[in-house]
């Protein structure tokens, strides 16, 4: 059984029930036997900035499947929730990146692990670290991170 962290995001139509429907999805998935979900976060668009905001969150995940499989089954759910790759970093029903598989390294043509860019993006770190305060990235408590990129263009959905 690995611990895996799974990023979600989404900022078309109903922005929070896509989230939903996709951890529910990765719940039913076969190999998948937990998935314990952070707060929902409201955030600014990253990279493409001329666009809706996004609802983000991350996902705490028990599994016996493969770092590979792992992502495979994270497509899919995409590919089930209509999401449609026009344009990098371009709007989106739903995003689910992995972001950690166990103490894993990994670097192949469609996945690096950890996330290459998680710790520059607070819409990350913060729902991480709601489910795991004490998780260290690159030797650097999530708590510093943190407070370098600061907080700002995110909040709970819920303010």
């Amino acid at each position: 059984m690995t611990t895996a962290y799974i990023g979600f995001g989404s900022n078309v139509g109903d922005k929070a029930e896509y989230i939903r429907s996709a951890a529910e999805r990765l719940r039913e998935a076969d190999g998948v036997k937990r998935v314990k979900m952070s707060s929902l976060y409201r955030t600014a668009p990253v990279g493409k900035t001329d666009q809706d905001w996004f609802v983000n969150a991350v996902g705490k995940v028990d599994t016996d499947l493969s770092a590979n499989e792992l992502f495979k089954e994270c497509i899919e759910i995409e590919r089930s929730l209509k999401r449609e790759r026009k344009e990098r970093w371009g709007p989106r029903t739903i995003d689910l990146d992995v972001l950690l598989y166990g103490d894993q390294m990994l670097d192949t043509d469609v996945l690096l692990v950890p996330h290459p860019r998680m710790h520059e993006r607070a819409f990350v770190l913060i729902p991480l670290a709601e489910l795991e305060p004490e998780i260290r990235l690159n030797g650097q408590a999530i708590a510093d991170l943190i407070s370098v990129l600061g907080v700002t263009g995110v909040r709970h959905l819920d303010e």
